[in-house]
This record gives structure tokens, C-alpha cells and sequence, in this order.
């Protein structure tokens, strides 16, 4: 069985709903250690590699086992933005995000026994409407703290879809992860018909 390194809401969500049998289990990694190591690399780069490090994590602890890492992150006029810290920070990146577009970069890898066998990244663009204050605070107000884990500070499959007039790129990619992607690693490495 499958074991997805993240305790996700929306990558579990994702897997299920496909119908992939799979187990979570945390990957205990600095994320923040890491891309300071990465310094100014490509945020497709960052993004596999912390895809990658959470797959590592899990799989030197189940070398027998097929585990899938992922991460994303957010670009926005040259920045990147990490998941917000506290609600007055989100409510900062919301304001930043305001009539500019993001890129949303989503990675995935798989390893097993302690070896990335496969790796992918997809970006989405994401066009932020302008944000009042008054929606930024009302926003808050019903998304937080759900969306304090999220990267963007939005879960597109609920009212963080009214921060965009515009998304390009593939859907699962916008919830997090390159599931069409994976579904066909999965398939290369056995693991599903």
C-alpha cells in the first residue's frame, strides 16, 4: 500500500477520491532549513525538492513501501510565500496578492527504500481579483484557521475560489498536487492497474 507523506486534507482527498488505497503518515522535515539551503533556486526546483525530502523522511522508515511526497508553494511578482504564520500575516499576503496573479507550483515524488524513483511539477496561474479590506477581513473571518495551512491562503474547493477572476492550469494542481501525474507513476511502478 501506498503512503503519502503529509497529512493533507486535500491531498488525502485527492487520493481517495481516485481511488487510491494509501496510509498517511507526517514527514518529519525542515521545510524552511531546506530552502535556505536552496537559496535562490527556481521555485520549481524548490518544490521538488521539498516533495522529495518529505518522501525521503518516510521512506528510510518503510524502505519496503512506495511513498509520495509533495509540496507546493506560491510566486507572486518575484516573492515566495510560504503558508501564513498567523491570521494578521494572512490577511498581509492576501493584500499583496491583490490584482496580481500567482503562480501556484505543486510537486510530487516517489520514493522507496530511500531513493526518489520518480518526480514531477506543474504550475497553475492563478489572477487574484482586486481585495478590499473589507472582503480580506469577512474572508478571514470564515476561512481561518482552515486556511492557515495553505499555501495562498485559499482552498479553491471552497470561498477561496472568490479571490480569482482567472485560473489557468490543471485543477489537481491547484488543490496542491499533479495527481494525473502521479496516477500514471503509480501505474509505472505497479502499484495500480
Amino acid at each position: 500500500m501506498l503512503i503519502l507523506a503529509s497529512q493533507s486534507a486535500s491531498r488525502r482527498a485527492m487520493l481517495e477520491g481516485a481511488g487510491v488505497p494509501f496510509m498517511a503518515l507526517p514527514a518529519r522535515v525542515d521545510e524552511r532549513a531546506l530552502e535556505a539551503r536552496l537559496g535562490g533556486a527556481a521555485p520549481e526546483a524548490v518544490a521538488l525538492a521539498l516533495a522529495g525530502a518529505k518522501a525521503l523522511a518516510v521512506s528510510e522508515l518503510h524502505p519496503e513501501r512506495l511513498v509520495l511526497g509533495s509540496d507546493s508553494l506560491v510566486v507572486c511578482d518575484g516573492r515566495r510565500f510560504d503558508k501564513p504564520e498567523s491570521r494578521e500575516a494572512a490577511a498581509g499576503h492576501l493584500r499583496f496578492f491583490s490584482g496580481k496573479t500567482m503562480e501556484l507550483h505543486s510537486a510530487a515524488a516517489l520514493a522507496r527504500g530511500g531513493k526518489v524513483v520518480w518526480q514531477a511539477a506543474q504550475v497553475a496561474r492563478l489572477a487574484v481579483r482586486p481585495l478590499a479590506e473589507p472582503f480580506i477581513a469577512e474572508y478571514l473571518a470564515h476561512e481561518w484557521p482552515e486556511v492557515a495551512g495553505c499555501v495562498g491562503v485559499f482552498r479553491i474547493e471552497g470561498r477561496g475560489v472568490q479571490l480569482f477572476e482567472r485560473i489557468e492550469g490543471d485543477h489537481f494542481t491547484v488543490l496542491g498536487m499533479p495527481l494525473l501525474a502521479v496516477l500514471g507513476a503509480l501505474r509505472e511502478q505497479g502499484e495500480m492497474a
